[in-house]
């Protein structure tokens, strides 16, 4: 079983900047992914950014915004969000890809608890 505790959501103004992170403990073999996505009020959650074997996906609509790192020795990942709008207002939950050895290796998908990020004046 993996747990995710991320931390660094909160109020902020149009334009300012969040960092948000994430860190994984638990017991596995490796962590492969991991990454951001967000849901807005009556909205489906959407991919933000991962890290999947070193390579990054981002949505187009926080490209050149946001950035997310990972620090492997720690197991975790981070957001760095500048200049944000108040349509980046979502609750943001932290995912991770990691293998489990069960007998052989297995792949298993887990979500944090999600942070609340408001961007309003």
């Amino acid at each position: 079983q993996v747990r995710l505790e991320e931390s660094g959501g909160g109020l902020v103004q149009p334009g300012g900047s969040l960092r948000l992170s994430c860190e994984a403990s638990g017991s596995f073999v490796r962590i492969f992914e991991m990454g951001w996505y967000r849901q807005a009020p009556g909205q489906q959650r959407e991919l933000v950014a991962t890290i999947n074997e070193g390579r990054t996906t981002s949505a187009d609509s926080v490209k050149g915004r946001f950035t997310a790192t990972r620090d492997n020795a720690k197991n975790m990942v981070f957001l760095q969000m500048n200049n944000l709008r108040p349509e980046d207002t979502a609750v943001y939950y932290c995912k991770a890809g990691v293998e489990h050895y069960i007998g052989s290796i297995v792949e298993r998908e887990y979500w944090g608890q999600g942070t609340q990020v408001t961007v309003a004046s």
